[in-house]
């Protein structure tokens, strides 16, 4: 049984009741969990109303003072861990382990946030490099630019809203979170610790709803000085039309692809491809769908991957022995099938999966799968991989870039020669030597190219997007 009820949208730190709400469900079982605020045009406008006067308060903070609010929060997070993963279990259907990961690294995140906030520098110029400047002093710094507005997924509905409210609590703004309307529980249970960490009334606000009334309010309010947005690369493309001059992140879509070599330790690799193929169902940006493995070793890879896959326990994500569970909706689940069936019907094969047992589908791996073929030129966003064979690292790394996204891709190789090939060639964002393209830690700078989006997340990089630099230069002859 759960224990929720219904929410309100956070407006100004206060507890606003909407007009009209909707339930939320659990995807793996269909228990009502609560029910949720449909926000309005106009209460977009408040809760945006509210981010504009707290701007001003968080301008004023010192650095300390908005580093103490992210330790507070890392705290209380910290103490309330074990509920904080029940809730992302519930609402996203994500196994418990892995919410229990998710939460711990979103703690992780605010502390990031926290140091960041007590390490933020200029730089001096040297002016006399230039005739006419002698006697002359120039620095930089960095202010906060305002309002953001945070737009995020479902798939990490903890960590995904730190990286935009860690980063904007750093650098002194304020914001408006809109979070997905499959996962706002989290998003509500983060507005209830950062007024418990003493955050400014107003400097956070929650509204929930749709992207069409409360996304696209957000993106086109002029008081609105950025947009950071999770999500889908035709939202992203749509985001980016209709924002004006206002600043915009986008981390967007993609179809993340390995490359293994031969004379790597099969078993090894092939365990570690499991996971980045199949965490949380493969609603991950950067989980593996596409692997492309030397023909040499490809037979055993293959082998060794399928058995691992076949290990893998699919149930209930509160229980803490699975390992993937029910997709986010039923007709993601419906879609997914469907590709699949496309490709066997187009001549791929179907090595493992391709059911669904109760409402999970399982994990589902394909071979002598066609580039044009939905499972591997699009983003699936589900537990299915495409093995191919390649002939050479050069076809693998030709196969990877053929690809409309570019966020992470990864290569397996003992050589090195092939390594910095592959760092050097391929066309992403983050290239991983002996590892899957699906690691991340949040300092790093993570972001992608092509249709995978721009700008890059990272606390110091986010902080770097959330400001603006100014230049100072002071006559010393006055």
């Amino acid at each position: 049984m759960n224990t929720y009820t219904k929410k309100h949208l956070y407006i100004g730190g206060e507890w606003v009741e909407g007009e009209r709400y909707v339930p939320l469900f659990s995807p793996y079982n269909g228990e009502k969990l609560a029910d949720i605020p449909q926000g309005t045009k106009e209460d977009v406008d408040r809760a945006i109303g509210a981010a504009e006067e707290a701007a001003y308060l968080m301008r004023a903070l010192s650095s300390h003072e908005r580093a103490g609010v992210l330790d507070r929060l890392a705290r209380l997070l910290e103490e309330r861990q074990d509920d904080a993963a029940a809730i992302v279990a519930n609402e996203a259907a994500k196994p418990i382990k892995a919410a229990r990961v998710e939460v711990k690294r979103t703690i992780q995140t605010y502390k990031f946030a926290a140091m960041e906030a007590r390490n933020r520098y200029g730089e001096t110029l040297p002016m006399d490099a230039a005739p006419g400047g002698e006697n002359r002093v120039g620095y930089t710094v960095r202010e906060p630019i305002g309002v953001i507005g945070a737009i995020t997924p479902f798939n990490f509905p903890m960590n995904l809203v730190a990286h935009k409210v860690g980063p904007a609590i750093a650098a002194g703004n304020s914001v408006v979170l809109k979070p997905a309307s499959a996962t706002p529980l989290s998003a509500f249970f983060l507005a209830e610790l950062l007024e418990e960490a003493g955050l400014p009334k107003g400097a956070c606000n929650v509204v929930t709803g749709s992207g069409r009334v409360v996304g696209d309010r957000l993106v086109k309010d002029s008081r609105v000085k950025m947009i950071t947005f999770t999500g889908s690369a035709e939202t992203g493309i749509g985001i980016r039309n209709r924002a004006g001059l206002k600043k915009v992140t986008l981390e967007l879509g993609s179809n993340a692809a390995l490359i293994v070599d031969e004379g790597v330790d099969l078993a090894d690799v092939a365990k570690r491809s499991v996971m980045g193929a199949f965490a949380y169902q493969g609603q991950v940006c950067i989980s593996i769908q596409r692997i492309y493995v030397h023909d040499a070793v490809y037979q055993a890879f293959l082998r060794a991957f399928v058995a691992e896959t076949e290990k893998l326990i699919a149930g209930d994500p509160l229980d803490s022995a699975t390992d993937l569970s029910s997709l986010i909706t039923k007709e993601d689940t419906e879609r997914a099938l469907s590709w699949v069936q496309e490709a066997v019907d187009s001549g791929a094969v179907l090595e493992t999966g391709g059911t669904v047992e109760g409402n999970v589908m399982r994990p589902t791996v394909l071979t002598n799968v066609d580039r044009d073929m939905k499972v591997s030129c699009n983003e699936v966003f589900a537990p299915v991989v495409v093995i191919n064979r390649i002939q050479s690292i050069d076809d693998g790394i030709n196969a990877v870039n053929d690809s409309r996204y570019g966020l992470q891709a990864g290569i397996f190789t003992p050589n090195i020669h092939h390594a910095f090939e592959a760092a050097d060639q391929l066309h992403v964002g983050g290239v991983l030597i002996n590892d899957i393209p699906t690691y991340r830690v949040d300092h790093m700078p993570y972001g992608g190219v092509k249709e995978s989006g721009t700008g890059r997340e990272g606390i110091r990089y986010s902080v770097d997007e959330m400001t603006e630099m100014k230049l100072i230069i002071v006559n010393k002859n006055k």
